[in-house]
């Protein structure tokens, strides 16, 4: 850890419940059962909330990370917190950290990803790291922080963890963004997060029905947001047809920049990273579905969870044509 971090409360708490090592391929037109010979390989730390951390640190924002993180391949997460300037606070299980693959195919830009489960924990031991992992949001959380509430949930830990973060996180003057899916996301959505960003996928398993246009993803963002205990914001990303920025009173499709494509790893997570960077700098809603895309965009041209200057991202949401939906 970086002692000068922690005399200033960061502005970005990411919570990693299930961070993993990132083991991406390059094949050259991948072969389902046959022998495809790489052209590159690349390990990097990921998982959501890590990367979000990460992509937060290029653009120059102060972050923290707290989850779980396993003692036996620490080493390559504490280089990139070290490299970064990211606040490690995380808390150290025995055993390996999962690992999983990623195959891209040069030819078309398709990702595969094999992703491995996680660290299996009794409740009882669930619990007990809930309740430190609240603790710890004390001491980290301030008036006017975000908290960034992404990924995954271990196995057996309940659908409510991230509802209870957010919970405990509102108590003290804090913002949520909640970037899950499944009954994670629909649980998380019963404590307010204040942002929700699904994909298209992830919000049509919520709704319960198929999204096949973007007036139907227009339409369940804002059936969300007439729930009860409704987020104020919800950002729908929808791969090549761009993302849609929603709240009550707007609707914005932000559309994809033309750019180099090596991975599309992380893409979302650098988007949720823009997204919160936004914010940050009270950015109205155009500006900052700009800016968002524009860190998705940075991402897709790299291996790993890392940006391009903060110039070069600048430059590239300025790029970013806005329609509004009305």
């Amino acid at each position: 850890m970086n002692p000068s971090l922690h005399n200033t409360p960061p502005r970005v708490i990411a919570v990693a419940l299930n961070p993993a090592l990132d083991h991406t391929l390059e094949v050259n037109s991948l072969r389902v059962g046959e022998v495809n010979r790489a052209l590159r390989m690349q390990v990097d730390v990921g998982g959501k909330g890590i990367n979000v951390a990460s992509c937060l640190a290029d653009f120059g924002i102060p972050s923290a990370v707290t989850g779980q993180i396993g003692r036996d391949n620490a080493a390559q997460f504490e280089t990139l917190f070290h490299a970064k300037g990211i606040d490690n606070r995380c808390f150290y299980l025995d055993g390996l950290t999962r690992i999983n693959t990623k195959v891209v195919d040069a030819s078309t830009g398709d990702t595969t990803d094999i992703n491995m489960p996680g660290p299996t924990l009794e409740p009882e031991a669930i619990e007990a790291l809930m309740v430190r992992l609240l603790a710890r949001m004390d001491g980290l959380v301030s008036p006017g922080s975000w908290v960034v509430a992404s990924g995954s949930l271990p196995p057996n830990w309940p659908a409510d963890t991230y509802a209870r973060l957010i919970t405990h996180v509102h108590s003290l003057g804090a913002k949520v963004l909640l970037d899950a899916s499944g009954a994670a996301l629909a649980a998380g959505l019963a404590a307010a997060p204040d942002i929700i960003k699904p994909n298209r996928a992830e919000l049509a398993e919520l709704i319960g029905h198929a999204l096949t246009d973007t007036a139907s993803v227009v339409a369940a963002a804002r059936a969300l947001l007439a729930r009860p205990n409704a987020p104020g914001t919800v950002v729908v990303s929808m791969g090549g047809e761009g993302a849609l920025f929603v709240t009550r009173q707007d609707a914005l499709l932000a559309h994809p920049i033309p750019t180099e494509l090596i991975s599309t790893v992380g893409a979302g997570d650098a988007m949720v990273a823009g997204i919160v960077a936004a914010q940050i700098a009270g950015l109205a809603l155009p500006e900052g579905a700009r800016l968002a895309t524009a860190f998705s965009a940075g991402k897709l041209a790299r291996l790993g969870p890392h940006l391009p200057s903060p110039d070069t991202v600048r430059a590239l949401a300025q790029m970013v044509h806005i329609s509004s939906l009305g």
